[in-house]
């Protein structure tokens, strides 16, 4: 029994990897970068009879480009739904619901962060009187 659970372990990760790879070739092809700006698939969950399917999705620009990605996102979701259908080999393709990763965001600003550390370090080690 367990090596059954197992073996659909092994299953659900194989078929999230493969929809993640396979709609983010599809979103890249479908959603201008001009209109929508980069489109990245970060994450996918499927349901655990593979019907369903979360996909974080994120959008890389300021908050109108993001907007604009989101709209252009829910325009095509019809059409991507349709292309994912032909490209997989599944007794069911999944539906999908797209969801907006934060992560893209989380992480520039951790990176502003650093960087905005980095640029004090120096005026404070500047102050300190020399050792030599």
């Amino acid at each position: 029994m367990a090596c059954q659970c197992q073996m659909q372990g092994r299953r659900h990760e194989r078929v999230r990897e493969l929809l993640k790879r396979e709609l983010g070739m599809i979103l890249q092809r479908e959603l201008p970068v001009a209109e929508a700006g980069l489109v990245t698939v970060n994450e996918v969950q499927v349901s655990s009879d593979l019907r369903n399917a979360t996909i974080f999705v994120g959008f890389v620009g300021d908050e109108e480009a993001q907007e604009r990605g989101w709209a252009l996102l829910r325009q095509h979701k019809p059409h991507v739904q349709d292309l994912l259908g032909r490209t997989l080999v599944m007794k069911h393709t999944p539906r999908l619901r797209f969801v907006q990763d934060h992560a893209i965001e989380r992480g520039t600003r951790v990176l502003q962060i650093i960087e905005e550390l980095e640029h004090e370090q120096p005026a404070a080690d500047g102050d300190a009187p020399d050792q030599d």
